[in-house]
């Protein structure tokens, strides 16, 4: 039985994902490395264990300070993909949300399903005035899914992101708390 977790599918749910989980996680981030490292800078340094564990406990570091989270996605009991909130800044209200999956999981809705109940908790129940999605122009099923959201390509940071030996752009797609209600409510 899973403590604190939230249905996206009858047999797909989404839950934190915290130190205790560290093999768990290294062994799914071995398993689809490939297809994470051309959009993820922690898929090239989460190589074992310990690496795992040290990139989870910043996060739960966070979490108790009541910043950034991370939630991992299970599908019939499988560690298939994540979320996470790389920044949340309670004080100026703006997070950023991040998303991944394994290619086996694609095409199911998993990523929209997690990725709308975690923008709603943010703005309803944590009462952030913006969610933020990030996003190299070639991620085109990254860009999909915050269009799904509701969300809007507010501009492009040209250059910013030193990533993989290139310079990369990086789109920047936002909700905002008082948006029009033009989008799907988490399930």
């Amino acid at each position: 039985m899973t403590l604190f977790s939230h249905p996206l599918t009858e047999n797909a749910d989404l839950r934190p994902l915290e130190p205790w989980q560290a093999e768990e996680f290294c062994t799914y981030v071995d398993r689809v490395r490939s297809h994470l490292v051309p959009w993820l800078p922690w898929a090239h340094t989460i190589t074992d264990p310990e690496s795992s564990r040290q990139f989870l406990q910043r996060y739960a570091d966070e979490q108790a300070r009541g910043g950034g989270r991370i939630f991992g996605i299970w599908s019939d009991g499988e560690l298939v993909g994540g979320a996470l909130f790389r920044i949340f800044d309670t004080p100026s209200g703006v997070c950023e949300l991040g998303v991944w999956l394994s290619p086996e999981a694609e095409g199911r809705g998993l990523v929209t399903r997690a990725a709308r109940h975690l923008v709603d908790w943010a703005l309803k129940e944590r009462g952030m005035a913006r969610v933020e999605w990030r996003v190299t122009p070639a991620n085109i099923r990254s860009i999909a899914v915050a269009k799904r959201l509701g969300m809007r390509h507010e501009g492009t940071l040209r250059e910013v992101f030193p990533f993989n030996g290139v310079r990369q752009d990086l789109e920047i797609w936002a909700l905002l708390a008082g948006d029009p209600a033009d989008r799907q409510p988490a399930d």
